[in-house]
């Protein structure tokens, strides 16, 4: 029987698996409203950024959606097609892109929210509000670690006991 040199649980596998668990609470939803999980989250930054009238530069939005150049270009087309985004060259670069969600966009970002904001409401209710508040504190600092930046001071209102 082989060992294995492993001591600690697969942490990409359940940030997957929790992310996963999660979605399948949204998807029906996003479903019920045309739009793939890529979409989905197009249109979450771009509604997060709807007060910007000059649009989001398109590097920005596929860093924020996770979503590779490629792979953004084809959502992006499809979205264009259906009536959810706006595309035009930027003013100050005409090499660039920037998006806009239209009116339709928007509402169905609107009406989104409200079903995706309920189960947030139960998972805070199931978890407690300080379980859930660590739980983006944690996921920040792992964020925050494994990127480019200095890790974020834990926000936890635990305190640890003072060693004798």
């Amino acid at each position: 029987m082989l060992n294995t040199p492993f001591i600690h649980r697969n942490l990409p596998r359940l940030l997957l698996q929790a992310r996963e668990s999660v979605m399948c609470h949204t998807r029906p939803s996003l479903r019920s409203h045309g739009l793939s999980d890529q979409q989905w989250r197009v249109l979450r930054v771009l509604g997060e950024h709807a007060h910007d009238n000059a649009g989001v530069e398109t590097g920005r939005v596929a860093k924020e959606a996770f979503l590779l150049g490629p792979s953004l270009t084809g959502v992006l087309t499809r979205m264009a097609r259906d009536g959810l985004i706006e595309r035009h060259r930027c003013p100050q670069d005409a090499r660039r892109t920037v998006v806009r969600a239209t009116a339709l966009g928007l509402a169905k970002v609107q009406a989104l929210s409200q079903s995706i904001e309920a189960h947030y409401g139960w998972m805070e209710g199931q978890l407690g509000k300080t379980a859930l508040q660590d739980l983006y504190a944690l996921l920040d600092q792992v964020i925050a670690l494994e990127g480019d930046g200095p890790a974020p001071a834990p926000k936890s209102p635990r305190r640890k006991k003072a060693s004798p």
